[in-house]
């Protein structure tokens, strides 16, 4: 499955298994710093999905007259 199909918790399940490994310490050093840095690009990925979610609940928590605005998509690419 590609990366943008998976859902938000996909993700964050595949970062805590980098983090198992690593933590296992039964992979070579240089293995475990190729999987720290990966972890970190797709924990810093996670963030910015999270403030754009963030993000579209403050717009529709700030719509006028109760009415939702119309709110823009995430690109998460």
């Amino acid at each position: 499955m590609s990366e943008e199909k998976r859902s938000f918790e996909e993700k964050l399940q595949a970062v805590q298994e980098i983090i198992t490994r690593i933590e296992e310490g039964t992979i070579p050093l240089e293995e475990s710093v190729q999987q720290y840095e990966e972890g970190m690009k797709q924990l810093n990925a996670l963030e910015e999905e999270l403030n754009g979610f963030s993000r579209r609940l403050t717009i529709l928590q700030n719509g006028k007259k109760g009415q939702p605005e119309e709110v823009p998509a995430v690109d998460l690419e």
